[in-house]
């Protein structure tokens, strides 16, 4: 079950990514990036008001704590991408999300059997493959800051599955409300100081708000996962959400699978066999 979830979360990050993409391209990313906080933050808390839990203010800094991680995470993955350095960004940032929580849940005492260990190391270079954007032929200057924003940016998305990760499943579902309200602030706080336009203006940015539910519904995942499993192969599966958004993109958008991409898409596919199989 806690597979399952977590191939719920990923695919559900990978439709959002792809329908905060697709608008982004069209707008502004930043206006997309709010509202889709927005929408993570009020599907967050409409099932914190159906789904009844007890959390403790513990639980809920919890939450605020992976709320700061997305912020983070989002603002220099945002960075990064500005300076045209996706293929360095995208890549490093997807396979730093995964790398952190496997370090920190190996650190809490989690003992993966020897043919999950296996799938989740080789998720790794899946993440890589698929999430790596083509080469553009132009020369490398930049390629140092690129990956320093791709390490920061997986160091906060690592901190928001680590941080979520450590609510029961008796303390409900108002620390993930917390956790988007926290990243939304973090968002509108962080596109100030870079003095970026970040108020929504058109009509097109409110797609924002469905991949804002949809990622909402990923952290629910992510959490359910956590708390029927282990933390590591959470992490692991869910950070493969890279591959559903390029599958979108190219039966929605004809958008062709490069030979990286698909070998990226193959190991994915062993990866989750063999820690199912484990």
């Amino acid at each position: 079950m806690g597979i399952l979830l977590a191939l719920g979360a990923a695919a559900a990050y990978g439709v959002s990514d792809f329908v905060g993409g697709v608008a982004s391209r069209r707008t502004s990313a930043w206006p997309v990036a709010f509202l889709a906080s927005i929408g993570g933050l009020l599907g967050s808390a409409a099932v914190a008001l159906v789904v009844t839990g007890d959390p403790t203010t513990g639980h809920l800094l919890w939450g605020a704590l992976s709320g700061v991680g997305a912020g983070f995470g989002s603002a220099f993955l945002y960075r990064g991408f500005a300076t045209g350095r996706m293929g360095v960004v995208a890549p490093v940032s997807a396979v730093g999300a995964a790398v952190l929580p496997v370090v920190v849940g190996f650190a809490l005492g989690e003992r993966p059997a020897g043919l999950v260990w296996v799938g989740l190391l080789l998720a790794l270079p899946a993440i890589w493959l698929v999430a790596q954007a083509p080469s553009d032929g132009t020369a490398t200057a930049g390629l140092a800051e690129g990956l320093l924003d791709g390490v920061l940016a997986g160091a906060g998305f690592g901190l928001l599955f680590v941080a979520i990760g450590q609510v029961p499943d008796d303390a409900g579902y108002w620390p993930l409300a917390v956790a988007q309200g926290t990243g939304t602030i973090m968002i509108v706080v962080v596109a100030v100081a870079m003095r970026v336009a970040w108020r929504p203006t058109q009509a097109t940015e409110g797609w924002g708000l469905v991949a804002g539910l949809l990622a909402s519904a990923a952290q629910l995942l992510f959490l359910l996962s956590t708390q029927a499993g282990l933390l590591t192969v959470a992490a692991v599966l869910t950070s493969l959400y890279p591959a559903f958004t390029i599958l979108l993109a190219a039966v929605v958008l004809k958008e062709a699978i490069f030979r990286h991409q698909a070998v990226g898409l193959v190991l994915a596919g062993v990866s989750v066999a063999l820690v199912a199989a484990g």
